[in-house]
Parts: C-alpha cells; sequence; structure tokens
C-alpha cells in the first residue's frame, strides 16, 4: 500500500481536508486564472504545500468561525503574499503595487 492511502484511513479527517483544499484551489484557478489576487504575479502549482510561491486559499471577507466558506468568497494568493498577520488595506496594496511596477521599471537592461 502506498502512503497516500494508507494516510486516507490514519487520519481521514486530514486527507479530506487536502481534498476540499485541492478542489477549491482547482475551482479558482479556472475562475481567477493562475495570477495572484494580491500581486497579479503568476502563481506555481506544482509546488508543496506551505512554499512561498505556491498557492493558497484567502477568504476575501472573513466568515463566521466554523461555517464553510463560500467559493465566491474565496480567491487564490502566493502563500508569502497571504501570510498570517499580514492585512493590508486597499491603499498600503495599492502603494506596494506601485513600488514593485516602479522597481521593475527601473532595472536596467543589458544591451546587446
Amino acid at each position: 500500500m502506498s502512503r497516500v492511502d494508507l494516510s486516507r484511513y490514519v487520519t481521514p479527517w486530514k486527507y479530506k481536508r487536502l481534498q476540499r483544499e485541492a478542489e477549491q484551489v482547482r475551482t479558482l484557478k479556472l475562475r481567477d486564472g493562475e495570477n495572484c489576487a494580491r500581486c497579479r504575479r503568476p502563481m506555481r502549482f506544482d509546488l508543496p504545500h506551505g512554499h512561498d510561491q505556491g498557492a493558497r486559499v484567502e477568504a476575501i471577507v472573513t466568515s463566521v468561525a466554523g461555517s464553510e466558506p463560500d467559493v465566491s468568497n474565496l480567491r487564490l494568493t502566493h502563500f508569502r503574499c497571504n501570510a498570517s498577520g499580514v492585512d493590508h488595506t486597499g491603499e498600503v496594496t495599492e502603494r506596494i503595487r506601485r513600488k514593485n511596477e516602479a522597481e521593475l521599471f527601473a532595472k536596467k537592461r543589458k544591451r546587446a
């Protein structure tokens, strides 16, 4: 028996949670595309769970504890963009985006 099959029976709640999260990611990827909702950069879906550039499901508006969030209230972000304790207002998010764009355009390009 493989490890995946065994984990299904040893920790069924974790297996169900991981399956539910994977389904949410697939649904949101089809709906919103493959870019992060916060920084607008592309995400990688082949990385292990917890990687900085990997996808993470984020609730737009926090729901009541214990209730299942609706898919219309979710979005995909990078793991690093959705770090715990980070709560940017719209103004701060816009300032960060402008700063990142300015840094991108300020880089000197090699001329051949």
